[in-house]
């Protein structure tokens, strides 16, 4: 097993391909995206339940190893403040096959 970073981000879903370009250009070479993500925060309840993006979440998350995980924060951190959501880096073990 290989120690990694697990970053975990929830955007408004109008803005996660904004949020891709940024992690690509961080150096994140895969992640997975969950659409329609439910929950209350700061900006109150995202239902989901819109024809549009404009009240919907997303979930994206990635692993990758330490020192793109810092470029990561220091990239999506102005768009965070900008836009809201939030950001998640924990410690993970990488299962290599």
């Amino acid at each position: 097993m290989k120690p990694m970073k697990k970053v975990e981000i929830v955007i408004d879903s109008v803005h996660l391909n904004r949020l891709l370009e940024t992690l690509e250009k961080a150096g994140v070479s895969g992640y997975t995206v969950f659409r329609d993500v439910l929950g209350k925060g700061e900006r109150g309840i995202m239902a989901g339940d819109e024809l549009t993006d404009v009240f919907k979440n997303s979930y994206v998350i990635t692993v990758c190893p330490e020192d793109v995980a810092q470029k990561v924060a220091e990239s999506i951190r102005p768009l965070l403040k900008k836009l809201g959501g939030m950001c998640l880096i924990s410690d993970v073990l990488w299962l290599e096959h």
